[in-house]
């Protein structure tokens, strides 16, 4: 981890396209102005492991979907099987 000291209205760079600026140092609290192009995704690192956990859950209940669609097909082919058999018995 690259570690720097920056005043109120510095900046450091990030690869060619990316400043973060100090904008207000007021007590324990820092406030940063980051210039990004449009197309890099940036957020507090509390939501990005919001989104990435929901994303797993998503990836997770997609496959549980297709799950269930392979026992329904399943079941769906053999549904003239089970009504034959209830018929007979």
């Amino acid at each position: 981890m690259l570690i720097l000291s920056r005043k109120q209205g510095e900046s450091i760079m990030l690869g060619d396209g990316i400043e973060v600026t100090v904008v207000e140092v007021k007590g324990d609290q820092v406030r940063i102005g980051i210039q990004a192009p449009s197309d890099v995704s940036i957020f507090r690192k509390e939501i990005y492991l919001e989104i990435q956990s929901e994303n797993r859950h998503a990836v997770q209940s997609a496959r549980d979907i297709d799950k269930l669609n392979q026992v329904w097909e399943t079941l769906r082919g053999k549904l003239p099987e089970l009504k034959n058999y209830n018929e007979q018995n």
